[in-house]
């Protein structure tokens, strides 16, 4: 097993990004509750910890803190944003409210490189979001860095191997932050570079193996990346005790639910079981508005449809599924951190209760990134291990209002034009994802010489590595245009297009 990189989790949502981070260096990361107690830390073998950013003050009532035994375990920490701020509380520094709060773009000036800052210019573009910071250092440690606001934005105690940035180097809008993370995973904790993507596949096979036994594991395949890794590396394990289950709920992309038997059942000879439930769905969102309840019935019904799927098919006792550690961040806290609840996915959470199954989730601490990194090492197909990410609820949660066939219908076509453009234009590709939302919004607009009142369709158009953060992909001119000339000549009931330029964070990817 490779070395381990233990990152406390004290509620910020971009402690996943930090996990990533750090495996992006081949170096394996785990994530921990912030109180996991540091016996277990050693007992893992843990060689270094990173203390994760938070929403709460030190100070606050029920405030998140960490077992204070980890300080003595002679392992370097490092503290990001509220961690710097526990380490000063925790080791006789002092916190305060800062009367200036730093969110969004800083500058950042290095005094005293040491080994965190190694070999980076003296000034950087950074990413703040805190409102306490520190005002007194606490003993043995030395200020290493400043900003415009905090005159202890870096600070080091070297012969402890204790360090702290006010900052936020995981994010992609701070420069040169992910060498500031690898001088801390390799420089300073000596990490070796030995997490591989054969390690995981051979480590997730015997798990698997040794979980399942002889039972069999159905799976909910989509045809989507993840669903598709999931049963690949499900295959690879136990072979004919898998057997996959593809629901049509109606809320499906164009041509969907053919490309999914076609590829899986025909090509790769898995046991493919395809079920019909569209008018079911569809049925059921009647009339709803409300996103995170649209997911909520999609997410039962889809439970509802497996369990009847189980009575043909002759049992199981497990339910395999395609979650992602981004899944689990925004869904809920991991091991009851102190996280905020972004939305619900419906492969997230208490669905085996409900089918009376054992859950197995073998991407569940994997990102998207290197989830496609495992399907191409099992042999999947380009046009899968590269398919851009499409959401458990479907169409369901890109028809903002009330969902009709109707409504479907317009968006599935406009949809299938955005999506032959990216392809025809090679910027498919290129980008984190591309998808059009319907707008229940009318318009005024002109078809030959008529009058139309009609329709609006969004793109979303978004680069990213990791589904955490994202910004909106600068395509060109020339593209767009095509893109909505097509929509609004070839799609009935479309009158206009726009294109949404919000970044992640604040916003999400997907719109609801």
């Amino acid at each position: 097993m490779a070395q381990t990189i233990a990152v406390l989790d004290f509620g910020s949502q971009l402690t996943q990004v930090i996990a990533r981070r750090i495996r992006e260096s081949q170096i394996y990361s785990k994530i921990y509750h912030f109180a996991t107690p540091a016996a277990k830390l050693r007992e893992d073998g843990v060689i270094g910890i990173i203390l994760s950013g938070g929403p709460q003050s030190v100070y606050a009532k029920g405030a998140p803190h960490p077992d204070a035994e980890i300080f003595k375990l002679g392992v370097p920490v490092l503290g990001i944003c509220y961690g710097v701020q526990l380490m000063g509380h925790f080791l006789g520094g002092t916190v305060a409210n800062s009367k200036a709060r730093e969110y969004g773009h800083g500058h950042l000036t290095i005094k005293k490189p040491g080994k965190l800052f190694a070999g980076l210019p003296k000034k950087l573009r950074i990413w703040n979001s805190h409102g306490d910071k520190l005002t007194k250092l606490p003993p043995g440690f030395v200020a290493t860095a400043v900003s415009e606001n905090s005159p202890f934005s870096g600070i080091a105690d070297p012969k402890r191997g204790f360090y702290g940035i006010q900052f936020h180097p995981e994010v992609f809008h701070t420069e040169r932050g992910v060498d500031i993370i690898r001088n801390f995973l390799v420089g300073i904790c000596g990490a070796q570079q030995d997490w591989t993507t054969k390690d995981f596949i051979a480590h997730a096979v015997a798990d698997i193996r040794e979980k399942v036994g002889k039972s069999r594991v159905l799976l909910g395949l989509s045809g989507g990346v993840d669903s598709s890794v999931a049963a690949a590396l499900l295959h690879k394990a136990i072979g004919k005790q898998l057997t996959c289950v593809f629901v049509d709920n109606g809320l499906l992309r164009k041509g969907e639910r053919e490309y999914v038997e076609a590829l899986y059942a025909r090509n790769f000879k898995i046991d493919l079981r395809v079920v019909d439930a569209s008018k079911l769905f569809v049925k059921r969102l009647k009339g709803v508005v409300e996103p995170e309840t649209k997911r909520k019935i999609i997410g039962r019904t889809f439970v509802e449809v497996f369990e009847k799927s189980l009575k043909s098919i002759g049992g199981a006792e497990f339910l395999g599924q395609g979650t992602l550690y981004p899944d689990v961040i925004e869904s809920v806290s991991i091991q009851g951190n102190p996280a905020s609840l972004i939305k619900t996915h419906h492969n997230v959470g208490g669905l085996p209760e409900r089918m009376k199954l054992k859950l197995i989730e073998p991407l569940r601490e994997l990102f998207k990134d290197e989830v496609r990194q495992v399907g191409a090492a099992l042999g999947l197909p380009k046009e899968v291990v590269w398919r851009q990410p499409f959401p458990g609820p479907g169409l369901g949660v890109r028809v903002m209002g009330d969902i009709t066939a109707d409504k479907l219908e317009i968006l599935r076509n406009a949809d299938a034009v955005l999506q032959d453009e990216m392809m025809t234009s090679g910027w498919y590709w290129k980008v984190w994802q591309s998808f059009a939302v319907f707008l229940p919004v009318k318009t005024v607009g002109v078809f030959g010489d008529e009058r139309t009142y009609d329709y609006v369709i969004a793109l979303r158009i978004v680069e990213s590595t990791d589904a955490m953060t994202a910004d909106w992909a600068k395509l060109p001119y020339d593209v767009l245009q095509k893109i909505s000339s097509r929509i609004t000549n070839e799609v009935r009931g479309v009158s206009r297009v726009v294109l949404d330029i919000s970044s992640k964070p604040p916003a999400t990817i997907e719109w609801e």
